[in-house]
């Protein structure tokens, strides 16, 4: 069960995960979408989350997993990983 709700109980909406899974992401932080031909840069977390959410759509395994790779608080790498699908939902509509 996906468990995509935030710890003050809004509720995550997800890019879609078809659209999530053909990106292509290099370790640089470009990702390439082969479907509109769209391209944009990332920053080393933004490319992380992104990796995560190809992978995952359970938002308490993605924060855990960030928090720790990243040693932050929980609601900062929850927040981050909210405004940046947040961004990502926007791009790909």
């Amino acid at each position: 069960m996906e468990n995509n709700q935030a710890s003050e109980g809004r509720s995550l909406e997800l890019p879609k995960p078809e659209v999530l899974k053909r990106l292509a992401l290099s370790d640089s932080g470009f990702v390439f979408d082969p479907v509109t031909g769209n391209s944009f840069t990332v920053n080393g977390s933004g490319l992380a989350i992104l990796r995560r959410l190809q992978h995952e759509t359970d938002l308490s395994r993605i924060v855990a997993s960030l928090g720790e790779a990243f040693e932050v608080d929980t609601l900062s790498a929850e927040r981050d990983v909210i405004e940046f699908a947040n961004l990502l939902r926007n791009t790909f509509r």
